[in-house]
């Protein structure tokens, strides 16, 4: 069932409740004057035309995209568009994962053309990108591929962005030389990250072997992906990761792209990680429920690989965001110096561990920055990871039994299984943070 129609249900049975709980008993009729009781019906009329439409309105608004996401759109220069409920797209683009013959006859019949195809050997996965008809609006597109083929799988080019607000901080830097993306073979654990480009050249990854590959273009460092690896594996000075020295390979979904951080580029980043042999993959990006993502990490997850996402910071009331809400995923809340989750932390059954995300350092601008967001949370969880023995959900397992408990006793949607990584968080004035960065 789809996380729309869970939500339908669920508030249907609530108002349904509501309306039906009262109605059942006698209304206390009023007096008129003379001492005759008003007439007045024992239940009150209830328009099911109406409470329908109330249901699908707070459903759709239940899981609308923050309107930050939208700006998205508007900065794009035309790249792209917003799908019904307003979450950022690939103008144009419909997905197609593991199209049948069937399916693909039926789209080209229907004016449907093959924009691209990729095969992800290592995930075991077909990507088919389809552009609809012309003039037939994208939406509409989508269901017509539905209706055509009702045993397929097609999406949106969804779009995912740094876990909070996109501020002009984060800004790409000025395209330098091409990374070479010249394979290494890890002496340890390797880590993995889904981001922007990573400022190898940063003091903080003297001692650290990083590896990068770009997914929208040439690998383009920026600052939200360096201070997550740096979070991962730097170290210098007074500075240091939760797993510093560890092998990165970092995989840049974004490049300079107007349309960085696509399903697609994602995709084929999480195929990319796989094939390099990564035991933990951090993802600290936000975006709705795709069925291509959430296929390529149900197939990296069966090859044993754990990935670690941040939950967001749009607040409790704000709709699950992914990959960090997929199943299976470990999905990590920002708390500040004191260990008290940030008001603005996603929350839900999502939510696994809580680790250090404010009043902390991380490199940035040829320094140390001070950030603050759940984006930073996760590379924390990510490295503690990965030192893990067993490797897998046998790691898992082994962080959530050294947590600690917070909030009500067991897991809770706010703190999930407990807070970790407490000592982890450098001070910003250890190492002359200067400025900040929020995601």
């Amino acid at each position: 069932m789809s996380m729309r129609w869970l939500i339908l249900l669920l508030l249907a049975a609530a108002l349904a409740g509501a309306a039906d709980g009262p109605a059942r008993a006698q209304i206390a009729a009023p007096r008129l004057p003379g001492g005759l009781p008003a007439s007045l019906p024992e239940r009150l009329p209830v328009d099911p035309d109406r409470l329908q439409d109330d249901l699908r309105g707070r459903a759709e608004r239940a899981l609308e995209a923050p309107a930050r996401l939208r700006d998205l759109v508007r900065r794009s220069g035309g790249a792209l568009e917003v799908d019904p409920l307003g979450w950022p797209v690939v103008r144009g683009e419909i997905v197609a994962v593991d199209l049948s013959a069937a399916g693909r006859e039926a789209a080209l019949r229907a004016g449907f053309r093959v924009l691209r195809e990729e095969r992800l050997e290592s995930l075991d996965l077909a990507v088919v990108v389809l552009a609809p008809p012309r003039r037939l609006p994208l939406a509409r597109a989508l269901d017509r591929l539905r209706d055509l083929d009702p045993g397929g799988d097609y999406a949106f080019n969804h779009v995912h962005a740094p876990a909070g607000a996109i501020e002009p901080a984060a800004s790409p830097a000025p395209a330098g030389p091409p990374v070479a993306a010249a394979r290494l073979r890890p002496t340890g654990p390797a880590l993995g990250l889904v981001d922007s480009g990573v400022d190898a050249g940063h003091p903080a990854f003297a001692s650290a072997s990083i590896v990068q590959r770009g997914f929208a273009g040439p690998v383009r460092p920026a600052a939200h992906g360096t201070a997550v690896a740096s979070l991962l594996v730097g170290r210098t000075g007074a500075f240091t990761g939760a797993a510093p020295g560890s092998p990165l390979f970092a995989a840049d979904v974004y490049g300079g792209s107007r349309s960085g951080g696509s399903s697609t580029a994602v995709a084929q980043a999480l195929a990319w990680l796989a094939e390099s042999g990564v035991r933990v993959v951090n993802v600290s990006l936000v975006g709705p429920r795709n069925a291509l993502v959430e296929a390529a990490v149900r197939r990296v997850r069966a090859r044993g690989v754990v990935v670690v996402a941040a939950v967001g910071n749009d607040g409790p009331a704000a709709p699950p965001l992914y990959p960090a809400a997929y199943p299976g995923v470990v999905g990590v809340a920002p708390v500040d110096a004191r260990g008290r989750v940030l008001p603005e932390a996603g929350r839900g059954p999502h939510v696994d561990f809580a680790a250090p995300g404010a009043g902390m350092a991380a490199a940035g601008d040829g320094g140390y920055v001070s950030v603050r967001g759940s984006s930073f949370a996760a590379p924390l969880v990510a490295g503690l990871l990965v030192l893990r023995p067993g490797g897998g959900e046998q790691s898992v397992a082994s962080l959530a039994a050294a947590a600690r408990d917070a909030g009500p006793p067991g897991p809770d949607p706010v703190y999930g299984r407990g807070l970790v990584g407490l000592d982890l968080r450098v001070a910003p004035a250890a190492v002359g943070a200067r400025g900040s960065l929020r995601r």
